[in-house]
């Protein structure tokens, strides 16, 4: 499959099918630190994602007005 990743910006191909929460730990993400996008959703750790369709990866960013 393959996967954008931000924070550095990249595209990698990964062998499929794989959770999403097998996915971050193969790429030594911390499964708490990111999103990881499929199409428009957000998917819990448990999705298995396929080599169908692209995912992205993105860092979580906290902030906003006080």
């Amino acid at each position: 499959m393959k996967v954008h990743l931000h924070n550095p910006k990249r595209e990698i191909e990964v062998a499929g099918p794989l959770k999403a929460n097998e996915l971050c730990a193969q790429l030594g993400l911390n499964r708490e630190s990111v999103l990881v996008i499929r199409g428009d959703e957000l998917v819990v750790g448990n999705t298995v994602l396929d080599d169908e369709q692209p995912v992205e990866i993105r860092p979580v960013i906290s902030g906003g007005a006080e």
